[in-house]
């Protein structure tokens, strides 16, 4: 059963949720639903830890590093643990506890290398003996609520940088998924994590949710999920510290000199990984019409070959997506679409909710396909004259996560790349190639600040002046 985090203590909730594999619909476990008094409980708790923490930047390094030694010791029940709550099939849920592992060992380096730098105190005009100097100092409770589709790694992204900066960090996962963040949140605890500076609480994000955005006890707030919500949490943060990482429409472009051989691979796994619920899956695929007709099909044929089902199955490449409801909703697009003139290449049909890897062409911009983040295995083929109109359309997106481009010309990928409205481009990559060292973020309606340790612990702290005249 899946407990509440609170005042160091793990605790039952006011109410319990009945979870349900996402396979065969068979329950599996519990989630503890948080009472109001339980959030309130939970940031007292933590503001108190934090305003009495001693843990020196060697003792986050230590524990962050033990932590993610525990993450890879746990890693087959982890595994199966994601089978049941995520749809994950081996291949991603192994690739979610490397990854987590990673993004703690790099979060426990950080903690060990956070420092200001030196102001030049002397370039002012008439300036003498003084120095100055800046330091990074935490910001407090960070409140981290995080998403299903990556239920581990996207969770460790906000609290290993929370705490390798000094803050204590209030964890809200998503309801698909809870289980996951509570095993991570014992792997802390049993590194020798001081509880008091991590909680946990389950419920619905209208009220949970609602609460800690109205608790101005919380310094800072880190989510990952839809637009809708990242403007709702960006109004009632006022002007405390937030870091969005929202909604998508990720696109690659494939030149017509591109490498075939190397790109169809890497399209086909970043477009349906994790059932498509990925923000950087490749939705619009932009495609140089010189290559179309050799390229389409090749590519039809390498989704066809992805193997779609059981996820405890090791041959199933592409496990359900997270509800029955995902899936229909998704199935309702790819027939409006096709009722507006688009074809299916491959796929289009669901069971339950495994969705079968879906090619499109002859989409129209208008279509919610095209136009709106389906987050689903469904991919759209964009045929295109010239670069220049592959990043006109590619732009035309309120989104701007990230893209991928493929090419052999050095000259073309620069140019490309500068013109991409986009927080990140992959040149000879799919647009979800994200590697958990990076900064990771996006422009427009993709939100605003980075993940990436390095780069997430700077926001998750504050820089402090400290001049001394002598």
């Amino acid at each position: 059963m899946s407990q509440l985090l609170i005042g160091g203590n793990w605790v039952d909730g006011a109410a319990t949720d009945r979870l349900r594999d996402k396979f065969r619909g068979e329950v599996f476990g519990e989630m503890a639903v948080a009472s109001l008094e339980q959030v309130d409980a939970a940031v007292a708790g933590a503001q108190s830890a934090v305003e009495a923490s001693a843990l020196t930047p060697y003792d986050r390094y230590r524990i962050l590093s033990r932590a993610a030694q525990i993450i890879q010791e746990r890693a087959e029940p982890l595994m199966a643990l994601m089978r049941d709550e995520a749809g994950f099939t081996r291949a991603d849920g192994d690739n979610e506890v490397r990854r987590c592992v990673q993004t703690l060992e790099l979060s426990a380096e950080e903690a060990k290398r956070l420092n200001g730098e030196l102001v030049p105190m002397q370039a002012g005009d008439g300036v003498r003996d003084r120095l100055g100097f800046t330091i990074r100092v935490p910001r407090g409770v960070v409140c981290a609520i995080t998403p299903f589709n990556s239920p581990l790694n996207v969770v460790a992204h906000k609290v290993g940088p929370a705490l390798a900066g000094g803050n204590a960090v209030i964890v809200k996962p998503s309801n698909h998924t809870p289980l996951s963040a509570v095993e991570l949140c014992r792997a802390l605890i049993d590194a020798g994590l001081p509880s008091g500076l991590l909680a946990l609480l389950h419920g619905p994000g209208s009220a949970i949710g609602r609460r800690l955005l109205d608790d101005p006890r919380i310094a800072f707030y880190a989510f990952t999920g839809s637009t809708r919500v990242g403007r709702e949490i960006q109004a009632a943060a006022g002007l405390r510290g937030t870091q969005l990482e929202l909604g998508s429409i990720a696109s690659t472009i494939v030149c017509h000199d591109a490498d075939l051989a190397r790109a169809i691979p890497k399209i086909v796994n970043a477009g349906f990984r994790k059932a498509g619920q990925v923000c950087t899956s490749v939705q619009r695929l932009f495609v140089d019409r010189r290559i179309e007709g050799s390229f389409v099909p090749q590519l039809v044929e390498a989704v066809r070959a992805a193997k779609a089902g059981d996820p405890s199955d090791p041959s199933v490449v592409i496990g359900p997506m997270i509800s029955r409801a995902h899936a229909e909703r998704a199935a309702s697009w790819v027939q409006e679409a096709v009722a507006a003139g688009a074809r299916i290449l491959t796929g289009g049909t669901h069971d339950g909710a495994v969705f079968a890897p879906t090619v499109l062409d002859r989409v129209a911009p208008s279509m919610k396909v095209v136009c709106e983040e389906i987050f689903a295995p469904v991919l759209s083929v964009i045929p295109f004259d010239d670069v220049e109109e592959a990043v006109e359309m590619a732009n035309a997106s309120p989104f701007g996560l990230a893209a991928g481009l493929f090419t052999s010309d050095i000259s073309t990928a620069l140019r490309t790349a500068r013109a991409l409205r986009f927080g990140g481009v992959h040149i000879n990559e799919a647009s979800s190639a994200r590697v958990d060292v990076m900064p990771f973020g996006g422009v427009k309606d993709s939100g605003f600040g980075r993940e990436g340790p390095a780069y997430a612990i700077r926001e998750m702290t504050e820089e402090r002046l400290i001049t001394i005249a002598y």
